[in-house]
Parts: structure tokens; sequence; C-alpha cells
């Protein structure tokens, strides 16, 4: 790996493997995996416990669970259905909507006018929003046994308001006082095959250097008050990665072929520090705001933004899926 090139991405997941590619154990961070064949599913949970293990990890102590349905780009609404309860699950280890009239705020972050960007705002669009209905006529009014009061907001991006995320979400906090907050970002991808198929779910809420505009301070606990969850999908990735990737590749091809041998012996001059070196140089500066995400972004947004609301929906409601 070029250490000197930092490596964009927003899942936990991520900057595990890279440590386990250089077979380096990582003090204080634990991770278990669980493989759900049938509906070809992987369960990740990256558990970070020590200072010492996020500092090496470069994010915060907590739990990360990540989702990975390589299908969940495809437009199947059973499946879409099965991994909305898969979240729902996990969400409920996080989410523990004990008492009556717990109150959510939900916030979609990101920018509703850049596609890859507007996942949290979509999430929004598709929920179900009761804390009006239960303060003007109660919960029976709802017709649930558990009736929460789920509220909603799309902050926008600093460009549009003026104000960061967290300066509006700490003036609804103290305004209305929800007991948590859920918090749905786009993120960054360290590898294109995670893109649009994986789920991350935190319990750390949301750090800066996440998220694809970058357009945040630190949503957490800290700095609004009540426990934040964080629930990201990668919508894109960072193209200087992409052509890291390549470039390695290259140099592994030039050593294994026969045919390139001869580009290969200009090569071996290089030691890998050097190889590594000639690459960083040749990632153009230009490439470091670029983000690519896929053509068919637009419908997968849409659909994965209504799995996850489906799943919130279901989780305030304590109800589970309709089967169709």
């Amino acid at each position: 790996m070029i250490e000197k090139y930092s490596v964009r991405t927003d899942l936990a997941l991520e900057q595990k493997e890279r440590f386990e590619s250089d077979n380096v154990e990582v003090q204080g961070v634990v991770l278990e995996e669980e493989y759900d064949e049938e509906r070809e599913i992987r369960i990740t949970t990256v558990k970070i416990e020590t200072e010492n293990g996020a500092r090496t990890m470069g994010k915060p102590v907590g739990t990360y669970i990540t989702m990975e349905a390589p299908n969940m780009t495809v437009p199947d609404e059973g499946y879409h259905e099965e991994i909305s309860e898969e979240l729902l699950k996990h969400m409920k280890q996080f989410a523990k909507l004990e008492k009556e009239d717990y109150a959510v705020l939900v916030v979609g972050l990101g920018n509703r006018k850049v596609t890859p960007d507007a996942l949290g705002p979509y999430v929004v669009d598709n929920l179900n929003i009761t804390r009006h209905i239960v303060k003007e006529y109660g919960k029976y009014a709802m017709g649930e046994e558990q009736a929460h009061l789920i509220s909603a907001i799309v902050p926008g991006v600093m460009g549009q308001t003026g104000m960061e995320s967290v300066e509006i979400i700490r003036g609804i906090v103290n305004e209305t006082k929800p007991d948590l907050i859920i918090a749905i970002d786009a993120l960054a991808a360290r590898s294109s095959r995670r893109l649009n198929s994986t789920i991350q779910i935190a319990d750390t809420g949301i750090n800066p250097g996440s998220g694809v505009g970058n357009h945040r301070n630190a949503i957490t606990k800290e700095t609004v008050g009540v426990p934040v969850i964080a629930i990201g999908v990668p919508t894109v990735v960072d193209a200087a990665t992409i052509v890291n990737d390549t470039m390695e590749n290259l140099i592994e091809a030039l050593e294994n072929s026969e045919t390139l041998r001869g580009v290969s012996v200009v090569m071996q001059g290089y030691n890998a520090a050097e190889k590594y070196e000639l690459i960083k140089e040749l990632i153009s500066p230009h490439l470091n705001g670029l983000f690519v995400t896929p053509k068919d972004i637009d419908e997968t947004v849409k659909r994965i933004s209504y799995t996850i609301s489906e799943s919130l929906n279901m989780l305030f409601s304590g109800g589970h899926a309709h089967n169709h």
C-alpha cells in the first residue's frame, strides 16, 4: 500500500481489510463474520474497543455492522424485502425503542440535487412521520400498539443553507428533545465492488471526513447531546483509488508475464518503495476531488433508499414487513 497516499473509505470493514492485507493484527479491534448463504448476505461486525484501536483505524470506538449483498443493485422486490428485514434485525440491536412514546429524529444528510449524495433525503421522503399526529391526537390515532414520535429533517448542504448540518440538528434537538437520532448518509468506498451493495450501521454517529460532499462536522452524541446511529451506503469510489488499484495490478502483471518482460526489466531496477513513489507521481493531483459513481445511480439510489425507509418504518411501528 502507498502509505503516504491516504485511501479514502468510510467503511470500517475496508479500513480493517487494509491491515489484513499487510498481515497486521490491530490491537483492540474485533472482527466477527457471518454469511447467510440462502440470501447471499454477508454480515461483518467490526468492534473498535480501545482508544488504541480507534487511532489505528482512524474511526471512533464503537460497533460497525456491514451488510454486503451483491444483489442489492438488482431490482428484485422480494430480495429488497429480505434486505429490509435483515437491516431491521440489526437496527433493533442499536435502537432499543423500549418506552412507548420514544421520540426519534431521522436526519437525511446530503444533497438532493446530486444523485449519489441524495440517499439521505430520499430515505426521509418515504418515512411514516408521526410526531405531529401523536402530539395532536394522542398515540391511539396511529392505530398501532406502539406509537413512537417520528420526526425527520433534511438539513441540506452548507452551500444551500449557510449552516453546518450539525448546527441545524443541535437547534432541533434543543427544541424537540428526541431520545435518539438516526442519520442516513452516502459514503465513499475503497472498492468499486461494494458500491450500492453495502449498508453500514454504526453506533458512533457521523464523523468528519466521511460522506460524499464532506459537507458537515461531526454529528455524534458529544456534539448533539443524544445518541446517534448512522446508516450509510457507499455510492461513490474515489477516482484516485481506482487508478491506484490499476497501477498495482499493472505492476503485478509486469512481474508475472512473459510478454511484458521487456517493460518489466525497466521496472526491476526499482524496489517496492520506488515503484509506489512512481505510482504516486502518476496519480494526478487533479483526481483528488474526483469521485466516480455507477451510471445507473439514479435508479439504484431510489431503490436502496426505499429499502432503508421500509426497514425504518417497520422499526418504528413495531411491526413487520407487509409481505406481498
